[in-house]
């Protein structure tokens, strides 16, 4: 898994466990619903760091607890 496969697991996973919709979660976090959805499929390479921080806020978690899951452990070498 590499790691905008990552993000978009945890932020799928975060959503569920929150029982929260996608443009839910949009909407409270301030970013459009597009964005969201991009960060989740391949039309976005690379989820913005700001954009990640407004979801963080809007799921009421800091941009550290979002990392911090096992996910992130073994990702892919992103050089190739």
């Amino acid at each position: 898994m590499n790691a905008k496969e990552a993000v978009a697991k945890r932020i799928l996973d975060l959503c569920n466990e929150r029982n929260i919709a996608i443009n839910s979660l949009a909407n409270i976090s301030g970013v459009s619903p597009s964005t969201v959805y991009s960060m989740l499929n391949e039309k976005s390479q690379n989820p913005g760091i700001v954009s990640l921080k407004k979801l963080c806020d809007g799921l009421e978690i800091s941009l550290r607890q979002f990392f911090d899951d096992e996910i992130f452990d073994d990702l892919e070498q992103e050089i190739k």
